[in-house]
């Protein structure tokens, strides 16, 4: 790239952003490959190249191309401007499809020959003939192309006239007064090169052969087919090569031209906003989208409802409750709750190491998406799909639909994962819970002591023996009270535990659904978001390089 830089300043002045056009112009095409039709890409392609190969020759040559219909007597100007008899006209013209090149100072011209395309036989170095030494200096830099004509019936005459038409930084259309309205040169030539009125020419030539009364006429009705191409204000030259008239008053205009130095880049850069204009009417001139909050936390909820979070949430909670009851519960009727499945190993999400490696540890039982569930996945991607795509042209709209959806296939196994690999937080007891069945195994000892004491104070009294002395605390027995307190403050501990545990349940519900939420919002960022942005990236990409490939 720093190599067109430095070849547009050579070419110009160091204000030229020449190169900088071209290397925006590639960098929109590369980025619009594949989203918009192939063969507006190409033809950006292929401009960015011819205009980047151009910047890297001779910056003191410029190639003049004459290009005309057979009969217009375009050779015969070659050889007036040229001064020399190097083209074969009239009957003589060869049937070479190749062009004919004189050059004017062909020191550091052999590379943008050898670019052109003109075979060493057909080239001719003006400064080895014999020559007025004012015209050398005039027309120096200039390499002057005799092309084909462009309505030949050989078809490879018509092909290298198209080439060259692309490659040359000055065109000269030579038109016969009998044919200047053929449809041949005007729909071929003309109104595509519309954007490049300021590195053409026309010249109507034989104008010796028109009665002087209507020349004028004839020259005005050039003009307004050249507005009706959109070439209005380009110069139009009465000249006869035959008799030599305004010949003179051509080769000035040239010569003026090329001594300024802009033509080149005014034909690069014709080239490349023409191609630009063609590619942004393809890729459409809308602003660069952005994501919308709103419909992504949409996105993310259909994705989490098609995960089962909800069902994994309230497996949360419900597992939390079981396991803290059965924790906190009244021992001698707590082992009741063992009998109870877990809801998290139904769903295969709490099942420990052993059990992963037997059920796979990317599987999970949480039911899969139902259709509905599936219809709002798709509508969520389709609305955010076209939100983005607002503005954008169809093709590169219809490239953001195909991202959004091209992952999709895969989701269900992505969300399953995702579910799977989140920690629930779960798999613990409270520490509260902890030391409450510590609490719960001290009271239920202290009842069994205290009903263990009793019955030996029952079996002594049946056995007449003697009573022991009973331990009281304030009116109660000792005994008594350890059974009775042991059993009361179980039963009313484990009442109270149970809205712990409730709390405990709801706030373990929350942070699972966090949890869980926070993974499906990556796996929808991965599996959608992403996509979508890098369309954006590229579309912004495009709006960039067009932007300074039309500034």
């Amino acid at each position: 790239m720093t190599s067109l830089l430095e070849g547009a300043k050579k070419l110009v002045t160091r204000s030229s952003d020449t190169g900088a056009r071209v290397e925006g112009l590639e960098r929109a095409a590369e980025a619009a490959r594949g989203r918009v039709d192939d063969a507006v890409v190409d033809d950006a392609t292929a401009v960015a190249a011819r205009a980047s190969s151009r910047l890297k020759l001779s910056a003191e040559h410029t190639v003049v191309a004459l290009g005309g219909a057979t009969g217009s007597g375009k050779s015969s100007m070659f050889n007036a401007l040229s001064g020399l008899e190097l083209a074969a006209v009239g009957v003589r013209r060869p049937t070479t499809s190749w062009a004919t090149a004189v050059v004017w100072g062909k020191q550091g011209a052999e590379e943008l020959l050898e670019w052109l395309g003109i075979p060493a036989r057909h080239q001719v170095t003006r400064d080895s003939m014999l020559s007025k030494a004012d015209e050398d200096v005039e027309m120096r830099g200039v390499v002057l192309l005799d092309l084909p004509d462009h309505d030949s019936t050989e078809v490879s005459h018509h092909l290298e006239v198209e080439r060259l038409v692309k490659l040359a930084d000055m065109m000269v259309w030579v038109l016969d007064p009998q044919k200047y309205a053929d449809a041949a040169i005007h729909d071929r030539f003309l109104k595509p090169l519309a954007g490049h009125k300021d590195v053409m020419l026309v010249v109507l030539n034989h104008i010796d052969t028109v009665p002087e009364d209507r020349r004028a006429g004839m020259v005005d009705d050039v003009r307004r087919l050249l507005e009706a191409d959109g070439l209005g204000g380009v110069p139009v030259l009465a000249v006869s090569a035959r008799q030599g008239w305004g010949v003179q008053e051509l080769r000035a205009l040239i010569a003026k031209r090329v001594a300024e130095k802009k033509v080149t880049r005014a034909r690069l850069e014709a080239d490349v906003r023409s191609a630009a204009q063609r590619l942004e009417a393809a890729t459409g001139t809308g602003k660069v989208p952005t994501l919308s909050k709103e419909r992504v936390a949409a996105l993310d909820d259909a994705f989490a409802d098609a995960a089962g979070v909800p069902t994994v949430v309230k497996a949360v909670s419900d597992s939390t409750r079981l396991r803290a009851n059965r924790a906190t519960g009244w021992p001698v009727t707590a082992w009741f709750s063992r009998l109870k499945p877990d809801p998290l190993k139904r769903l295969h999400l709490d099942l420990g190491a052993a059990g992963k490696e037997l059920t796979g540890a990317a599987r999970t039982s949480v039911p899969q998406a139902t259709g509905v569930q599936r219809a709002r996945v798709d509508t969520e991607v389709r609305a955010l799909a076209d939100q983005v795509g607002e503005g954008m042209a169809p093709s590169w709209a219809g490239s953001v639909r195909a991202a959004s959806v091209s992952r999709l296939p895969d989701l269900g196994d992505r969300l399953d994962r995702a579910v799977s690999a989140t920690d629930l937080g779960a798999t613990k007891i409270p520490v509260w819970a902890g030391l409450v069945r510590v609490l719960q195994y001290v009271l239920i000892i202290a009842a069994l002591v205290g009903a263990g004491w009793l019955a030996l104070l029952a079996l002594g009294s049946y056995a007449r023996l003697p009573e022991p002395p009973t331990p009281e605390v304030g009116a109660f027995p000792l005994p008594t009270l350890l059974l009775l307190g042991g059993i009361g403050l179980g039963l009313l501990l484990a009442l109270v535990c149970r809205w712990l545990v409730a709390l405990t349940a709801r706030s373990r519900a929350r942070a699972a659904d966090k949890r869980l939420r926070d993974a499906i919002s990556e796996v929808s960022e991965e599996m959608v978001v992403k996509p979508i942005e890098a369309e954006l990236a590229s579309y912004a990409t495009v709006r960039e390089g067009l932007a300074t490939a039309l500034r």
